[in-house]
């Protein structure tokens, strides 16, 4: 057998599950129901040593060993052979969201649960195991063990604040189906110290690793069960005259019909669609830690193919394969079940920011505009005029090419229309401060407000064909503008405007990029190939091959590499399951059978073409089905009382940590990007504020010829979070390549705006220093006075007197001290020739015989001269050993 211990943080708590390795083919995994302490697991599992060991002479033997040391489990997998499971054996910490860690993957390891003896081997299964093996679980998956991160904040705390009346209704059905019959004692006598825990059920369309734990989730407790999302995942400090603000992006790769570029395209049978990311933007206070009393704010948008049937032939191997609609869909079917999905999850208005070209020689992306705008227009007929979709279209490419628009301008204007309509989430009432002097678009601004502050009601969707560079770029400027909002909301800011060049809208910049680029190579093979600096058209003349050495390793990933990556995400998503008698998964002509259903078995039930929405949305709207009070949601729904003091539910001791030994260096919150350390001038005396607009020399980054160690490792962190997985030795060297060309971007940007410090890779310290050492007067605001006052010299003659240390004893107070119930250990004797304000020397202790032996001893064993061990040490090592690892 197997056993899984696991624990919470602090140790105190145990649970235990038992794999059974008789069975060849068949999951038997048992979970005992019990809470053990650590004395009494460490009991059992001395009773579990004793039993398993072969023979009672063989005592050195251990008849338990430690086959691997875990963060938690992905879940099982069976392809032809038994069943492995998945282990995270190495985590990192990447942000901090009230008090509860998330973790990106960094290390797994897959077990082969049955033993050798009934093993029943299959030749394919070495290749099965290969094709999972290569979606690398190491690559920008994530996990956390107290905060659902397939819901948007804005649902966490709206479920957070469900009336009190309905929790207790809900405790009486779930305590019946409790698992640990230990679990609720001692909270009856406890009288009104409990307080009541909700746990939701995961969004399943986030959810990267479901099927893995189908075969175990009825069977087993629900703290076992560990789900991760795929995406990315940053966060930011930004300093407010030090104030810490913590920015975090999150964005959830879809898991319903994933896959990479030209094989995935459009929409299946279900209004899944392909690339479909939804990204959020959490902004809060850190000096508050707690989700009742701190400050919190979110916005959220997605990006998507056209909710559509079409896709793209790659058999031509031509840059642009041509579009083709590859079904009639006159009812919009596949666009209402999409837009359904959208309403029940976000509410009312859906606005579709169309980016794709509009006026084309040769009619290629105009295609699928005609398209969207017909399906749009057929399912509005059927909607309130108040709940429409509203489309709009922008030809980004066009207004590029122009000399005479500018791009973000328009961009900004869109962004601001959208925001005003949808509104943005913040779990506090506006400020005094806005109430008193309101600001005109505060005024305008949509959404819901309620009495704990407002509501985001409805979505901005973004795409383009591949809904990368171009959406990249769109979703960043209505972030920008929303993250204005958000800080007006939290009282930072006296008017809800951010400006370019300013430290919080350059921090804000490169957490996008991060997030275009992680999502551009998951998806298209390579990173973003058009950037913000690309469209604000300042970005330095290098940039340019690099896009083009972008576009080649896109072009080589769609042409050689896509077909593989798509097998390998099939497999782990458990689309396609492996079974004797049936094709294997490389010998499937086509993966279209596996993603729409319904080319196997027909529906029993059709859908309205006029009611195309599920019902029960409407009456909701503007706000989102999911998150409203009603029986349906409220299933989906655990609730359990805790006492008020539990291990579980105490963030103080889950964020500080106070049982492990911490190190600044390492601690997440000094290690993380900060505004004031990587954004602002290095030499700024007089406005620290991250909102004042900065010249194009002046950025923390660019007054330094190189980056110092802290700067070079944060760069290391995000280049590791966006790397892709690693084909081979050669695609880890250009990823290198690439990061290194990132830099001399950076200094190429500082050399082509004629900066006044000349940046250099030769070490020329001298120039350095000319630019960093500067006067008190720059630094402080007050120069120093030439002579010092005669008060300020005799303060300075008494503090040289007192480190001269005159050793005058004083009798009296050595009397005195002999009195201290200490003297026995230290003695202190006043050195002082002051007596009001007196220092004193020490003497060392008096050590014993025994100790002094002891010391000797390990002085001799440093030298390596070692001393016969006695019987009793070897009975204390192997208590020791007993007690410590068993």
């Amino acid at each position: 057998r197997y056993f899984l211990v696991g624990s919470n943080p602090a140790e105190t708590k145990y649970r235990v599950l038992k794999i059974d390795r008789t069975e060849p083919k068949d999951l038997v995994v048992i979970d005992d129901k019990h809470v053990y302490t650590q004395q009494e697991v460490r009991e059992l599992l001395g009773r579990l040593d004793l039993g398993n060991r072969t023979k009672m002479g063989q005592k050195g033997s251990s008849g338990l060993s430690r086959a691997v040391s875990a963060f938690g489990i992905v879940g099982f997998v069976r392809f032809l052979e038994g069943y492995y499971i998945v282990l995270i054996t190495k985590r990192r910490k990447m942000a901090d969201i009230g008090g509860h860690a998330i973790y990106k993957i960094e290390d797994t390891n897959m077990i082969y649960i049955p033993n050798d003896s009934v093993r029943v081997s299959h030749p394919d299964e070495a290749r099965y195991l290969r094709i999972f093996q290569n979606v690398d679980l190491s690559s920008n998956f994530y996990f956390s063990y107290s905060y659902d991160l397939s819901h948007s904040l804005q649902y966490n705390l709206t479920v957070l604040r469900m009336p009190l009346e309905t929790l207790k209704s809900e405790t009486t059905q779930t305590r019946q189906e409790s698992f640990d019959i230990f679990e609720d004692e001692g909270l009856s006598t406890q009288g009104g110290s409990g307080v009541f825990g909700i746990c939701s059920k995961p969004y399943e369309k986030y959810v990267w690793n479901g099927k893995l734990l189908e075969a175990v989730r009825t069977a087993i407790h629900r703290d076992w069960l560990l789900y991760i999302i795929h995406g990315f995942c940053g966060q930011s400090k930004l300093l407010i005259y030090g104030r810490p603000i913590y920015v975090t992006l999150i964005a959830r790769r879809s898991s319903k019909f994933a896959g990479t570029r030209f094989l995935k395209r459009g929409s299946n049978c279900e209004g899944d669609v392909a690339n479909e990311v939804e990204t959020e933007q959490i902004l809060y206070d850190a000096s508050v830690m707690s989700f009742s009393a701190g400050s919190y704010s979110s916005y959220v948008q997605v990006r998507g193919s056209v909710p559509l049937y079409w896709s793209q032939d790659i058999s031509t191997m031509m840059p642009k394969p041509p579009i083709t609609l590859d079904q009639a869909d006159p009812y919009a079917h596949v666009a209402a079940l999409h837009f359904d999905q959208m309403l029940q999850r976000f509410g009312s208005p859906i606005i579709i920011l169309n980016l794709v070209k509009e006026r084309e020689k040769r009619k290629h992306e105009r295609i699928l505009s005609e398209e969207l705008v017909a399906a749009v227009t057929y399912l509005n007929q059927f909607l309130p005029p108040e709940h429409a979709i509203i489309y709009i279209p922008w030809d980004m490419a066009k207004y590029t090419k122009s000399k005479l628009c500018n791009v973000l301008d328009r961009l900004n204007v869109i962004a601001e229309s959208v925001v005003k309509k949808t509104g943005f989430f913040v779990n506090r009432p506006d400020s005094y401060c806005s109430i008193l002097r309101p600001d005109e678009k505060w005024n305008e601004l949509g959404g819901c407000v309620v009495s704990t502050g407002r509501l985001q009601t409805g979505v901005l969707r973004t795409n383009c064909v591949d809904c990368l560079d171009r959406t990249n770029t769109a979703q960043f400027m209505v972030g920008k503008c929303a993250l204005a909002y958000q800080l007006y909301s939290l009282g930072l800011i006296d008017k809800p405007n951010l400006q370019f060049d300013t430290d919080a809208v350059r921090l804000f910049e490169e957490l996008y990029e991060d997030h275009g680029d992680t999502l551009s190579l998951q998806y298209g093979g390579s990173q973003l190939v058009h950037r913000v600096k690309t469209y604000r058209k300042i970005a330095p003349w290098t940039q340019h091959s690099k896009d083009i050495m972008q576009t080649l390793s896109r072009y080589y990933s769609n042409a050689f590499s896509d077909a593989d990556r798509q097998d390998s995400i099939n497999l782990f998503l458990g689309v396609f399951k492996p079974a004797e008698g049936k094709p294997h998964l490389w010998e499937l002509p086509t993966d279209f059978y596996l993603h729409h259903k319904n080319t196997l078995s027909l529906s029993q039930t059709r859908q309205s073409y006029t009611y195309w929405w599920t019902t029960g949305v409407l009456q909701h709207l503007p706000l989102p089905f999911d998150e409203v009070t009603c029986a349906e949601n409220r299933r989906k729904l655990t609730v359990k009382k805790f006492h008020k003091y539990e291990e579980e539910i105490d963030i103080h001791n889950e964020f500080f940590r106070p049982y492990e030994l911490s190190s600044f260096d390492e601690t997440f919150c000094l290690a993380m990007t900060n505004s004031t350390r990587d954004f602002m001038p290095k030499n700024v005396g007089i406005d620290p504020s991250p909102f004042t607009v900065r010249k194009p020399d002046e950025t923390g980054k660019s007054v330094l010829g190189n980056k110092n160690n802290r700067e070079e490792a944060v760069l290391q962190r995000k280049t590791a979070a966006s790397a892709p997985p690693p084909p081979s030795e050669e695609a880890v060297s250009s990823s290198s390549e690439d990061d290194s060309g990132t830099d001399k971007e950076d200094e190429g940007a500082v050399s082509q705006r004629s900066t006044p410090v000349k940046v250099t890779d030769t070490g020329d310290n001298t120039k350095i220093t000319e630019n960093v050492v500067q006067s008190t007067k720059d630094v402080y605001g007050v120069n120093l006075s030439d002579i010092p006052s005669e008060v300020d010299l005799t303060i300075y003659a008494r503090f040289v007197q007192l480190g001269q240390s005159q050793h005058k004893q004083d009798k009296g107070s050595q009397q005195f001290c002999s009195k201290h119930p200490l003297d026995k250990v230290i003695n202190l004797i006043p050195i002082s020739s002051f007596s009001q304000d007196n220092i004193y020397e020490v003497q060392p202790p008096r050590v014993d015989w025994k100790s002094i032996e002891i010391f000797h001893a390990h002085i001799q064993a440093g030298r390596g001269n070692m001393q016969p061990l006695g019987k009793d040490d070897f009975l204390m090592y192997r208590e020791y050993i007993r007690n410590r690892y068993m």
